[in-house]
């Protein structure tokens, strides 16, 4: 597996080591159900008694507030434009029991900020980040800017996959961009959709062969989540799956990734 070269980013090492408790989802590229596991983790950590924001780090193609159903007030398009502040951008979804920063949904214009007002922007989130146990940042799909510059201020990264042949190459061009940027990261890999978690399992040794092969890396597996037709009805009615459905098996299988982070922390 191959990738573009990347322009890298320049680390700040001062704030990076006050972001170990942002906890970054990642994916290559987009459909993979990154923002649904996004939500998910968000509120099966709130259950576990965490307090979490969950922060829509795609500027391009905000979603979260789309798929909870909610109106915000407040965005990041108004931080952006220096009408108030990230703490004010704050929004409560008290059914989850997690606070939400939402992105500007339906506008691509976030997209296109200044690096060194995106870079003030992740600054300005490790610091908010030290009211809470656990910021998960839903990051938009690729390499781009925005999202390496968000990725660089988490203390851990789960990248997001498929069976797609497409969704396993553009997983490792994140992860070896990511690892030329910041060796040593923390990075995870969740596989979504899996038939089973056996192939599940299957699915993450190709992933993992290629990045001890490439990159001399081996990142560990966070978990696998089952394929569920529970998961596209709860998206559907705008509702997280632990809500309406709370036995589903992709509810479990994202569980027991929440129980697996937290011990080992």
């Amino acid at each position: 597996m191959t990738t573009m070269e990347v322009p890298t980013l320049a680390p700040r090492p001062t704030l990076r080591a006050k972001g170990r408790n942002i906890v970054a989802v990642a994916s290559g590229k987009g459909g993979v159900g990154k923002t649904w596991f996004s939500i998910t983790l968000s509120h099966a950590l709130a259950r576990a008694g965490q307090r979490v924001l969950l922060f829509d780090g795609d500027l391009g193609l905000a979603n979260v507030d789309i798929q909870l159903g909610l109106m915000p007030k407040t965005d990041l398009g108004s931080v952006v434009a220096g009408r108030m502040t990230l703490n004010q951008a704050l929004t409560r979804f008290p059914e989850g029991g997690f606070d939400i920063i939402a992105g500007r949904s339906g506008s691509g214009t976030l997209a296109n900020i200044p690096l060194s007002r995106l870079q003030m922007l992740g600054d300005d989130l490790v610091l908010l980040a030290g009211n809470y146990d656990r910021v998960v940042v839903d990051l938009g799909a690729g390499v781009e800017k925005t999202t390496r510059n968000f990725s660089q201020q988490a203390g851990t990264i789960m990248v997001v996959t498929t069976d797609e042949p497409t969704s396993l190459t553009d997983a490792y061009a994140f992860i070896k961009v990511t690892h030329m940027e910041r060796p040593g990261t923390d990075m995870r890999i969740v596989v979504n959709m899996a038939n089973s978690t056996r192939e599940g399992e299957r699915i993450y040794n190709t992933l993992l062969k290629a990045c001890e092969g490439f990159l001399k890396i081996s990142p560990p597996l966070a978990g696998v989540i089952r394929r569920d037709l529970k998961v596209r009805e709860a998206i559907r009615n705008q509702t997280p799956i632990m809500m309406r459905s709370p036995n589903a098996e992709a509810a479990a299988d994202v569980e027991a990734i929440v129980e697996r982070l937290i011990r080992s922390r």
